[in-house]
């Protein structure tokens, strides 16, 4: 994991934006990517898309577990466990589709994080 990503994603933390407003909007980025992906199955630059969403998807996850795991994170320790569980099951996701990419293997990664921004945000959840 770079440093320099988690230190850019701190710093832009600090902006005027909220952290769960920045959090949910990079989960609906990480979701819209995917998603295009998938309804572009077809095209001839899928597999350099389809690579780029899943990494994109990727840092940002790994992003959110290093800052679950921080001792001093203000969730509650079992809300915590829960996100890192999810976590984990979107990892599995991401390398399955990876090694064998379909269109379907996307789609519980784009639900939950279109769920999940809407929880930050506050809302009610819908897909991408």
């Amino acid at each position: 994991m770079s440093t320099n990503l988690i230190k850019a994603y701190e710093q832009v933390n600090k902006s005027t934006i909220s952290g769960r407003e920045l959090e949910a909007s990079v989960l609906m980025r990480a979701a819209a990517l995917l998603k295009q992906c998938q309804e572009n199955w077809e095209d001839a630059g899928r597999r350099a898309a389809l690579q780029h969403a899943l990494e994109f998807n990727q840092r940002a996850w790994t992003i959110f577990q290093a800052e679950l795991a921080k001792p001093d994170h203000p969730l509650p320790p079992e809300m915590r466990q829960n996100l890192l569980r999810l976590s984990l099951f979107i990892d599995k996701q991401i390398f399955q589709a990876m090694s064998a990419p379909a269109p379907d293997k996307l789609t519980p990664i784009i639900n939950i994080n279109c769920n999940l921004a809407a929880g930050l945000r506050g809302s009610s959840g819908g897909g991408a």
